[in-house]
């Protein structure tokens, strides 16, 4: 099993930043890779940013290429996600995910946290 737990959430004002966190425990060796998904009011649940646990491998939405940047301290068990320039259209809860097998980094994931609000205003 493997726990995972985000922080860093919170009320910005577009064009600010914020950064997430996601602490992870129980069988972290076991993972291959860790993701950030967003799910806005009313839609579905989307990706955002993945990155392999030890090669380093990111992955990005369109939607924030450039924006966003995401990283991890292994010795930490850690992930991150800075968020820059941010805008209304990102407010969201912002999930952690862990995924147990190699392949697309935008699918395929074990684990989830229970997630933390972003909330932008223009």
């Amino acid at each position: 099993q493997v726990q995972l737990v985000e922080s860093g959430g919170g009320l910005a004002q577009a064009g600010d930043s914020l950064r997430l966190s996601c602490a992870a425990s129980g069988r972290t060796f076991s993972i291959y890779g860790m993701g950030w998904f967003r799910q806005a009011a009313g839609k579905e649940r989307e990706f955002v940013a993945a990155i392999r646990r030890i090669a380093g491998l990111t992955a990005y939405a369109d939607s924030v290429k450039g924006r966003f940047t995401i990283s991890r301290d292994n010795a930490k068990n850690t992930m991150y996600l800075q968020m820059n320039s941010l805008k209304p259209e990102d407010t969201a809860i912002y999930y952690c995910a862990a995924s147990l097998r190699l392949g697309d980094l935008s699918r395929g994931y074990d684990y989830w946290g229970q997630g933390t609000q972003v909330t932008v205003s223009s």
